[in-house]
């Protein structure tokens, strides 16, 4: 155990302080920089980035378009947030919160933006009908578990994520604390699928999506190096349920949309044509 960290009477930045994310963490809003956003020639202009947050929005456009949807076809803009392009003025105008992913819906009169990933999610899904139940209490257990994801999984990529894989310095304190906390929501999971095959019951939606997104890839290895770590074998409900989204087609195209790091043949650093896939 390190030395106790006591902290001062008034917190300051310490803007080299933060490790392998230290040169976009800041206390502050706003744009650090002018640059407009592109815009291409369908309905919905999606600024992403293949984490997590950016391949649940990627993985229901591609689920709209094989349900066959064609009014979802979207262009999809890289950014870079190492680089700062989330800071840049068009950027924050659409989010001034400056995270991806951000969406602007150009198919009305007038451009909707639409930030944070389980609100796009939902816009998407009550605009066309579809992957979200159509009764009330569907609905409401879809958006149950929306909303659980949106709460808990914080814990796992800025808490588990950070201080395990990402942190300058190893703690056994924060790795300890967020390990418990990341392996208590894989056992919610697991109780809940042991009894549901989808997560909103017997219709795969935006709760499996965005669910899918952190959990599933962690389970299946692609989050954190920490599969063997989280013991994520053991979770066997979540295993097959996870491997059952991973299998459907248009997931498999979703998740390469805005990736420009991991094995090569995944990567598609903009997505504007269903053709973009077939180069």
């Amino acid at each position: 155990m390190s030395d106790t960290y006591t902290p001062p009477k008034v917190w300051t930045w310490d803007a080299n302080n933060g490790g392998e994310f230290a040169s976009i963490n800041r206390p502050i809003a706003g744009p650090t920089h002018d640059k407009e956003l592109p815009i291409g020639d369908h309905p919905f202009q999606l600024y992403s980035l293949a984490t997590p947050n950016g391949v649940k929005v990627t993985v229901l456009f591609e689920e709209l378009l094989e349900a066959g949807v064609s009014e979802a076809e979207y262009d999809a803009w890289l950014i870079r947030i190492t680089e700062g392009d989330q800071f840049g003025s068009g950027f924050v105008d659409v989010n001034p919160n400056s995270k991806i992913p951000a969406l602007m819906d150009r198919s009305g009169d007038t451009p909707v933006r639409v930030f944070e990933s389980g609100s796009i999610l939902l816009h998407l899904a009550e605009k066309f009908g579809k992957f979200i139940p159509q009764s009330q209490s569907g609905r409401a257990e879809a958006l149950n578990w929306l909303f659980w994801q949106m709460g808990s999984a914080p814990y796992l990529g800025g808490g588990f994520g950070h201080f395990y894989a990402y942190a300058p310095e190893k703690f056994q304190y924060p790795i300890d604390r967020f390990t418990m906390e990341a392996k208590r929501q894989l056992d919610v999971l697991n109780r809940h699928l042991s009894e549901n095959e989808w997560m909103a019951g017997g219709e795969y939606g935006i709760a499996d999506i965005a669910i899918w997104s952190w959990y599933g890839q962690l389970v299946l290895g692609r989050l954190y190096n920490a599969a063997e770590f989280l013991d994520v074998e053991s979770y066997t409900h979540v295993m097959r349920w996870a491997k059952a989204i991973d299998a459907r087609p248009a997931v498999q195209r979703g998740r390469r949309v805005n990736r420009v790091f991991g094995e090569e043949e995944l990567q598609m650093a903009e997505r504007h044509s269903a053709n973009d896939f077939d180069a």
